[in-house]
């Protein structure tokens, strides 16, 4: 399945707040937390980072999805968004699929983590579109992501009282790659054991 991709994360400093919010507003919950398990693949000399594409092998609660990202062929008249198009389907042996990937040259290039729950929201009153909202627990900290229409995830902001102001665009991996600067640690990936190991040397040092 193909389709464009637009959305929006913010930090989330109250968890359970947002979430205890969120059925007033008109969610649904579809997922409740969840372990997920990312990994981008690439080549030895990261061509598809070099054209700004990815290729991710899921596991979300046991379902592994595969996943390709890429920008438009035409730039979004709005930077305030990330958009991105997407192909993604579902895969019954994540394993076999990786060792695949391995014997065509590709390789884990950077591998994440989180606890995800997923909610679910009518788009307006006058068809049947769903837009989404996530709340992703990461080791570095949690994150809302929005996607849907431009209009509703203006209108869903509004209604959450988050300020655009702190409003992001970024990856994961950018987003742990600031930490990483910020904060001095030597992770290579974004996992809850590498982060935690890092932090406790820096804590010693």
């Amino acid at each position: 399945m193909q389709n464009a991709e637009i959305e929006l994360k913010f930090p989330v400093s109250d968890p359970a707040a947002l979430q205890a919010a969120l059925p007033g507003l008109g969610f649904r919950l579809d997922t409740p937390r969840t372990f997920e398990h990312n990994t981008l693949y690439d080549t030895p000399e990261r061509e598809l980072r070099t054209r700004q594409q990815i290729l991710r092998l899921r596991n979300y609660g046991g379902l592994w999805t595969l996943t390709h990202k890429r920008r438009p062929d035409s730039g979004s008249d709005d930077l305030r968004y990330k958009v991105r198009i997407e192909t993604e389907t579902t895969v019954s042996e994540g394993a076999a699929l990786a060792d695949i990937f391995g014997q065509l040259g590709l390789r884990p290039a950077f591998i994440y983590e989180k606890y995800r729950s997923e909610w679910s929201h009518a788009v307006d009153a006058a068809s049947d579109a769903t837009a989404h909202l996530v709340v992703d627990e990461t080791p570095i900290g949690t994150f809302a992501e929005l996607e849907g229409p431009t209009g509703w995830i203006d209108q869903t902001l509004a209604d959450l009282g988050v300020d655009p102001a702190i409003c992001l665009t970024d990856s994961y991996g950018k987003l742990f790659l600031d930490w990483k600067t910020r904060t001095g640690s030597a992770a290579m990936h974004l996992t809850f054991a590498e982060v935690a190991a890092t932090q406790l040397e820096l804590a010693n040092r």
